[in-house]
């Protein structure tokens, strides 16, 4: 059990020592020890010895003041005052925990200068499906949410439509959103058919052998087509590039618990490549970090917005962030009127990203 005790202001000279009392223990304290608080018990005096009598009580939390910290029994036996560790501990638990924590990668989210056309697109060309949406006259906006399965269990979109912004800055930052389907090429000739732009013909990926394809919604955001097979996660990537590859995986492995599923260099075309997700990357939404060589920062533009996270404890998973260099943008707590728990910050490249309660998204669903 941790025994601290709080004496008047007293300084002693390097003849005097200062004994400590409790009900049951007495503690001998360094003699050059200067300490300073309200005064509790007795004090008992003697030609070489002081002596403070305390009525302990294990609740009450007692503190040497002139130290600012709670000092353990163990460091009064043995005569030394080193500085407690109790914050690097407490520091230490917060990242254990995040390896433990429940999380999985909910939505991405970006905003659209047409919210129907957008739907047309997805739906048609793409194969999602509508799952919700919602208008919110008051703060002049509309959500809505597609994907390939329900969002308690898959990775979705949610578009956002600002009420007369018609057309955003998507900058370079921002790559593409991967979507793993059956036969590219017929995918490809899908989009042709309803009118949509093909960037990039089916054909396979530069130093492998994936059969990729690149397509354009009607607002400009890239999507890279893959050809797999089935899997129970079709939406599957987000890519974004960074400026120091390395300090991006450390960031996202420590503060968001992800795993470094893959990473790829090639020299040849300057890029390297890193997948950092929950799980393998053919059942589960990853995040494709890209660094190209020399390029340290890019422009973010003012359309893609973020990606949201689950999580069982915000304000551990801000507390994380912080230990690992992030920055919080928006402090723990609930949202107003709907009442779900966020936190948002900012990754070191300036990244945005919302952990959302799991309990609090799964009432929101209901």
């Amino acid at each position: 059990m941790l025994r601290t005790v709080t004496v008047p202001s007293l300084s002693f000279s390097s003849s005097t020592h200062l004994k400590v009392s409790t009900q049951n223990t007495s503690y001998l304290a360094p003699h050059s020890l200067k300490l300073s608080s309200p005064l509790i018990g007795n004090i008992n005096k003697s030609n070489s010895t002081r002596t403070v009598t305390c009525n302990y009580n294990p609740s009450r939390r007692l503190a040497l003041l002139q130290l600012g910290t709670v000092i353990p029994q163990s460091q009064f036996l043995s005569g030394t005052l080193a500085p407690a560790r109790s914050s690097e501990v407490t520091d230490q638990n917060v990242l254990e925990w995040v390896k433990n924590d429940k999380r999985r990668m909910l939505h991405v989210v970006y905003n659209v200068g047409d919210l129907d056309k957008t739907i047309k697109f997805y739906t048609e060309c793409l194969g999602m499906k509508l799952l919700r949406r919602r208008d919110i006259p008051e703060d002049r906006y509309s959500n809505a949410f597609l994907g390939y399965g329900p969002e308690d269990t898959n990775f979705t979109v949610e578009l956002t439509y600002n009420y007369g912004v018609d057309k955003y800055d998507i900058g370079d930052g921002f790559g593409h959103f991967g979507i793993a389907v059956e036969d590219v090429a017929r995918t490809v000739d899908l989009v042709k058919a309803k009118g949509g732009k093909v960037t990039r013909e089916p054909a396979p990926v530069k130093g492998g052998s994936t059969m990729i394809a690149f397509v354009e919604d009607p607002n400009g955001y890239k999507f890279e087509l893959l050809e797999r097979g089935l899997t129970p996660e079709p939406l599957c990537q987000v890519m974004l590039r960074v400026g120091d590859l390395d300090r991006s995986i450390n960031f996202y492995k420590k503060s968001f618990g992800m795993e470094l599923l893959r990473r790829r260099d090639n020299p040849e075309y300057k890029y390297t490549v890193a997948l950092m997700g929950y799980g393998p990357e053919d059942k589960n939404a990853v995040l494709e970090l890209t660094y190209n060589y020399g390029i340290t920062e890019y422009n973010k533009g003012n359309g893609y917005t973020q990606i949201a996270i689950g999580t069982d404890d915000v304000y551990k998973s801000a507390e994380a962030v912080k230990l690992c260099g992030g920055k919080i943008i928006r402090e723990p707590g609930p949202i107003p009127v709907i009442n779900t728990k966020i936190t948002a910050c900012l990754d070191p490249d300036g990244w945005k990203s919302v952990f959302v309660d799991n309990v609090d998204f799964f009432k929101e669903l209901e």
